[in-house]
């Protein structure tokens, strides 16, 4: 328990160290890219620390002997995340193309809100399918 705990801690403080002592003061696009650089760099250097001690079985090695745990868990958890995250950043970068063009239209004619709304709509369905995918994932457990 007190590794989860601790694994969980040094993930968030990767993300908040970097935009409290990079970001803070002046408001420079440089810093801004010095703090998102920093913060990806500890974050994802902590998830493979994670990884690594999550996938070998060395860190929950007392759990796993209590408990009777499918040795391929840990990989059907990770192509839920996996599906889930990649779809919901495909559907937010569509979002954000799909509402930006939606709006400038409207601003020209407004007769047009429902039209675009349904591509806004579709956009938001990739995270759905997305979602669900992981949820059948999931299932196989």
């Amino acid at each position: 328990m007190t590794v989860k705990l601790l694994l969980s801690l040094a993930l968030i403080l990767s993300i908040v160290i970097p935009f409290g002592a990079f970001a803070a003061g002046e408001k420079s696009r440089g810093r801004y890219k010095t703090a998102l650089a920093v913060n990806s760099l500890l974050f994802f250097g902590t998830l493979l620390t994670c990884s690594a001690l999550f996938f070998t079985g060395n860190a929950f090695a007392a759990e796993a002997a209590a408990e009777a745990v499918n040795p391929s868990a840990g990989l059907i958890c990770l192509a839920a995340a996996i599906s889930t995250g990649l779809s919901c950043i495909g559907g937010g970068i569509a979002v954000s193309a799909a509402a930006s063009a939606a709006l400038g239209a409207i601003s020209e004619d407004g007769s047009i809100l429902g039209k675009s709304l349904i591509f806004v709509g579709l956009a938001e369905g990739v995270c759905l399918y997305g979602l669900i995918i992981s949820f059948m994932i999931i299932g196989t457990l």
